[in-house]
């Protein structure tokens, strides 16, 4: 039984001669598999039915002309003959088999593309959670951070309790041993000769306290604010990281840069800033920052 060419096949299975010249062409003539593929991953091409610029010849699997060839016929060639012409029948089964494979792509390219999306879901699942697990420790952090924080509180002020309670009892004893007697039994002093002034512990200078942690509170440009508690020695970078995990989704779905500024004096702290710690740029032991928008560069 005589066969189509590639060409004739894919004109039969209903595919466009301009395109079915440029698939055979552009996959170097390999067949008619190679042709469809080529065929249907470029069918939605804007330029899918502009021609080729070069002659095409054998490669579309049809014969040259007498022009192509630069002369009349070659040597052996009459005038009359030509390919065996198929039946209908022949036409027919040939076409039923090229119909068979185009279905057949069409199928692995879906199932192709049915795995892509399913790949870019669990991929963005994938992110999600990854997101949900990074906030979910930052929380973990906070309600930490909150616990030593209390904890450290409580134990400076039993501490200045005692301080205070050992201090009052040193005087005490101070002024018995000086005057020979209980605190109760001193004698009054002479009005010519006054006597020595106790000392107490609003006399002495104060001593520079060291913070170790910060307390920020920050204002949204909604009006709204968020209050945290950080360590001293933390970068301005993990502030402004608590911000834009917490200040909720913004109308349009986007989420700009946010820009912290200091509320009294007014400054508005830049990149080199937010590697800088708290302690150096004078939050501690509070601050209120403010949010503005980034403008974008």
């Amino acid at each position: 039984m005589a066969e189509l060419t590639a060409l004739e096949s894919l004109i039969e299975m209903g595919f466009p001669r301009g395109r079915a010249e440029k698939a055979l062409a552009l996959t170097g003539n390999q067949g008619i598999e190679a042709a469809m593929d080529w065929l249907m991953e470029h069918e939605d091409d804007p330029d899918v039915d502009e021609p080729l610029a070069t002659p095409l010849g054998h490669v579309l699997g049809r014969e040259p002309t007498s022009s192509e060839h630069g002369g009349p016929a070659g040597p052996g060639s009459t005038a009359g003959e030509g390919k065996p012409s198929l039946s209908e029948e022949e036409k027919q089964e040939q076409t039923k088999r090229m119909m068979e494979l185009v279905a057949q792509k069409q199928r692995e390219r879906e199932e192709r593309e049915e795995r892509e999306a399913l790949e870019r879901e669990r991929q963005r699942r994938r992110q999600g959670q990854e997101l949900s697990a990074a906030r979910q420790r930052l929380q973990e952090d906070e309600m930490r951070r909150a616990a030593e924080e209390r904890k450290r509180e409580k134990a400076e002020e039993l501490a200045a309790r005692q301080r205070v309670r050992e201090k009052i009892e040193r005087d005490k004893a101070e002024r018995a041993k000086k005057y020979g007697g209980t605190v109760g039994s001193q004698p009054s002093p002479s009005a010519t000769e006054p006597g020595p002034v106790p000392s107490s512990p609003s006399q002495e200078p104060p001593t520079k306290r060291e913070y170790d942690q910060c307390r920020i509170q920050v204002r949204l440009p909604d009006g709204t604010s968020l209050t945290q508690t950080f360590r001293a020695r933390e970068q301005l970078a993990a502030v402004r990281l608590y911000v834009e995990l917490h200040r909720g989704e913004e109308p349009g779905g986007g989420q700009d840069p946010v820009q912290l500024l200091s509320g009294f004096p007014r400054r508005a702290f830049s990149e080199a800033d937010m590697e800088r710690p708290l302690q150096e740029l004078g939050l501690v032991p509070s601050a209120v920052l403010i949010v503005a928008k980034k403008c974008p560069s």
